[in-house]
């Protein structure tokens, strides 16, 4: 198989197997929250639990004073990660393009350095939370198979993705054909992952801030 044609391939078929997984794993991951159900309270609400579900979502947003202080370079890394990974993702213009001839839908992009920047800085991030956690017993001891798929299926987006729009190392066809292909990865490991906190993260801290503020206790 060419290079042309393994890249028509991965970014043809294969793609659209790869998002049919994606989505198909988020419904199912959803129905078993749901399921789940949640047993009536017929306790006296104290206050509602609604206002306190939102509040909790963007009060856990921040961490607490004590928290930063013990795991400063945990809090810093994540954030460097995720802001990193939300410019590389939303605001570089071949994935604006991608939208807009898909949906239709297109907003500015940002500078060309700008965005190389978050870049790095989100995979050295990635890199050093690795490093750390292999460094520390405890949490090399708490981190599963799961935490290194989970791990090396957002990292390889961001590397080969960075490599491709600067045609290094590889052809250039050939390394974007390996960007979407860690994409495409990416994408059917997400919903049965860790990665689904991604979804998750707001709606387990609503439920939980909505629960104990409905007992009037801060959550």
């Amino acid at each position: 198989m060419t290079t042309v044609a393994f890249l028509d391939f991965v970014r043809g078929p294969l793609f659209q197997i790869a998002v049919a997984i994606f989505f198909a794993g988020l419904f199912i991951r959803f129905v078993e929250i749901l399921v789940l159900g949640r047993k009536t309270d017929f306790s006296e609400p104290r206050q509602s639990g609604t206002g306190a579900g939102f509040k909790t979502v963007f009060s856990r947003s921040v961490p607490e004073a004590g928290t930063f202080k013990r795991s400063a370079f945990t809090i810093i890394a994540g954030y460097v990660f995720h802001i990193g990974l939300f410019v590389a993702l939303v605001f570089l213009a071949p994935h604006i393009a991608l939208v807009r001839d898909t949906t239709g839908l297109s907003w500015p992009n940002l500078p060309t350095p700008v965005v190389d920047f978050a870049t790095v800085a989100a995979i050295g991030a990635l890199v050093a939370i690795l490093v750390n956690r292999m460094r520390d017993k405890v949490l090399r001891f708490l981190t599963g198979f799961e935490d290194y798929v989970a791990w090396t299926a957002t990292f390889l987006p961001l590397l080969t993705g960075y490599m491709a729009f600067h045609h290094l190392l590889l052809r250039y066809e050939l390394m974007l054909a390996l960007h979407i292909l860690s994409v495409e990865l990416l994408l059917v490991v997400f919903p049965f992952t860790k990665l689904m906190h991604t979804f998750t993260l707001f709606l387990s801290r609503w439920y939980t801030g909505s629960a104990f503020g409905r007992k009037g206790v801060q959550s």
